[in-house]
């Protein structure tokens, strides 16, 4: 068995009362010919068409270049104030892990004694260092291979 045709499909309804009203003064539909310009009864040219894509051309082009400039400017503005936010909390750090570690030193000086506790603390901070640095060279590594297109079996 096969459903109407209409079936399911509301009927179209079109209230005028929503619709302006026409001005007395506003060009019909009929006298405005088309869009190259062309009077009402003459074809328009292909040379027409030409010129008025190549000026609507001319337009966008001009309109993307002004986005872009704008987006630039604002990428540039939020670049700046990352960097400067960045540098700050980077030293921030920095001062803090100096902090720490003089504060290693000091809790440590009762228990191994000012030279023992400075060995252990700059021991422990060259083994985190050179961790840091064979990871380091392993992401290099691993990036100059897929460079260069040697796959190896190391991940």
């Amino acid at each position: 068995m096969t459903p109407p045709a209409d079936a399911g499909i509301a009927p179209l309804v079109r209230d005028d009362a929503d619709m302006p009203e026409p001005s007395d003064d506003a060009p019909s539909a009929e006298s405005q010919g088309d869009l190259t310009g062309a009077p009402e009864g003459e074809p328009r040219s292909l040379l027409d068409d030409v010129h008025a894509l190549i000026d609507d051309g001319k337009t966008y082009l001009e309109a993307e270049l002004g986005f872009q400039r704008t987006r630039a400017a604002f990428v540039a503005d939020r670049a700046k104030a990352t960097v400067v936010l960045g540098g700050v909390a980077a030293l921030l750090g920095l001062l803090a892990l100096v902090g720490l570690t003089v504060g290693s030193i000091i809790a440590l000086t009762p228990l191994l004694g000012a030279w023992g506790a400075s060995a252990l603390v700059v021991l422990i901070l060259l083994a985190a260092a050179a961790l840091a640095a064979r990871g380091a060279a392993r992401k290099w590594n691993s990036l100059l291979r897929a460079i260069m297109g040697d796959r190896g079996d190391t991940p």
